[in-house]
């Protein structure tokens, strides 16, 4: 399927509503399209309430009754409120998902007047026997985040998030059980971006598709 119209799934992937196959051929794509990372996590705030609805909804009542309009409105509340506190961060970084997909010129440009030194952390998570080391370069518009990751139990579906000072979360890339040459993912570094710059995060966090923790790394 062209990239257009699978940019078109994520609002079904996220909801939970795509068939295996389409959610895998998504979860492929995901791994190159930052934006679309950027939306699900967009997302949040709807299938939060969702679940919510669904975990307060008795056995007895029919899947199909229709919500009546406090769902509704507590919906349109929660994804203003998100919009309007997150919105100048997410913009922010599809701008640098842009700049590291172009190449390294596009993103010297867009780097001008942060600064080039980088920080390294790595742990080991003692239950789920996860490591990883994350690299975090501070930009203009942010941080270029690289993970390295060694996963005994793999492969898994994941994504690393970045979880701020304020206790808001932004993922910063994920990838799927295999590559598209039906190998594990690499142990070498692989690249994100996240809009908070190194100073406002407070923790990085390696989580499964379905947000298990595997292990945290904390920001120095």
């Amino acid at each position: 399927m062209r990239s257009l119209e699978r940019h078109r799934d994520v609002g079904a992937y996220a909801l939970g509503v795509l068939d295996e196959a389409d959610a895998f051929r998504f979860e492929d794509h995901l791994m190159d399209c930052a934006q679309c990372a950027v939306q699900i996590h967009e997302f949040g705030a709807t299938t939060r309430s969702l679940r919510a609805y669904a975990d307060a909804t008795p056995g007895s009542v029919n899947p199909m009754t229709l919500a009546g309009p406090a769902l509704l409105d507590r919906l349109l509340d929660d994804v203003a409120a998100a919009r309007r506190s997150g919105r100048r961060r997410w913009l922010f970084a599809v701008a640098a998902s842009v700049a590291l997909a172009v190449g390294a010129p596009a993103a010297a440009v867009l780097a001008g007047g942060g600064s080039a030194k980088d920080t390294t952390v790595a742990a080991t998570d003692p239950g789920s026997g996860v490591w990883a080391e994350v690299t975090t370069l501070n930009r203009a518009w942010g941080s270029e985040v690289g993970l390295k990751i060694k996963d005994a139990d793999g492969p898994r579906s994941c994504v690393l998030v970045a979880v701020g000072r304020d206790s808001s979360e932004q993922v910063v890339m994920s990838w799927t059980g295999r590559s598209r040459s039906g190998e594990k993912p690499p142990g070498g570094a692989m690249q994100g971006a996240a809009a908070l710059h190194p100073n406002e995060i407070a923790r990085y966090e390696v989580r499964t598709s379905e947000g298990k923790r595997l292990v945290t790394l904390k920001a120095p």
